[in-house]
């Protein structure tokens, strides 16, 4: 049970520790390091969508034959497009954008920022969760390795980003504790989602191959919709790659050497 605990707060302490680099960093993280942490994040959460998520899907649905990709579609669509109606009903700042997206709000932009980063979180956690799941469940062939590796790749990915979330805040005006407080919080979705989807697969027989394809989409929305264009804008494409390239390099490694 503690090693579940364990693979289930991975994700959380990898955006703290990213977030307490405002405490070392006194200026505002340099473009092109933002562009490659931005691909690699990209990186990762394609490479865990294939490996730990729609290809486990397609593996536990292997009875249908040659529908076994239908779980997988299915789920897949259903994330996608969970992750759009969420991306429309809140208003949210991207960290590299000037204007906030969705409805108009007099909220603070810092609780756009904040608001931007849970949303992006949410998807991080349900994968965990759900893989964590499959594992308890003993389906799939997915084992305590394969979920392992999943929540530390996330949480690898996950320390740039505490650090992207948590400059922006000091550069809005806001004290180094608070802005470190802030961009840890933003992370306190993740097991707070994997632990929902853990309880919802309790609840739900055989929605497992359907949720795996869920988060797989869900995090692939994050991925086409923010993450890419964020760090290719401008057509400075390159550093973007190569960070996109090493985080899904090292995403594939990590879920084939610890399964």
């Amino acid at each position: 049970m503690s090693g579940v605990i364990i693979t289930l707060l991975l994700p959380f302490l990898g955006t703290a520790l990213g977030a307490a680099c405002v405490f070392f960093m006194n200026r505002a993280m340099n473009d092109g390091l933002e562009r490659a942490l931005a691909g690699f994040a990209a990186g990762v959460m394609t490479a865990a969508s294939v490996w730990s998520l729609l290809i486990p899907s397609m593996d536990q649905s292997a009875a249908m034959g040659r529908l076994a990709f239908i779980p997988a579609l299915t789920g897949f669509a259903a994330g996608i497009v969970f992750l759009f109606l969420l991306d429309k009903i809140t208003p949210h700042l991207h960290a590299l954008a000037k204007s906030p997206e969705g409805p108009r709000s007099r909220i603070s932009r810092t609780a756009m920022l904040i608001f931007a980063v849970t949303l992006h979180n949410i998807p991080e956690g349900m994968a965990v969760g759900v893989v964590v799941a499959a594992m308890l469940n003993g389906s799939g062939g997915i084992s305590f390795e394969a979920a392992l590796a999943l929540a530390l790749g996330i949480a690898i990915q996950n320390f740039p980003e505490g650090a992207i979330i948590s400059m922006p805040l000091r550069a809005e005006g806001n004290s180094k504790p608070k802005s470190f407080i802030f961009g840890t919080l933003s992370g306190i979705v993740e097991p707070i989602a994997a632990l929902l989807t853990i309880l919802l697969t309790g609840f739900i027989t055989g929605m497992l191959p359907y949720l795996l394809a869920f988060a797989a989409g869900a995090m692939i929305y994050v991925v086409v919709e923010e993450l890419l264009p964020e760090a290719s804008r401008d057509e400075k494409t390159d550093i973007c790659t190569i960070g996109f390239a090493i985080g899904f390099a090292l995403m594939m490694v990590l879920d084939v050497a610890l399964a």
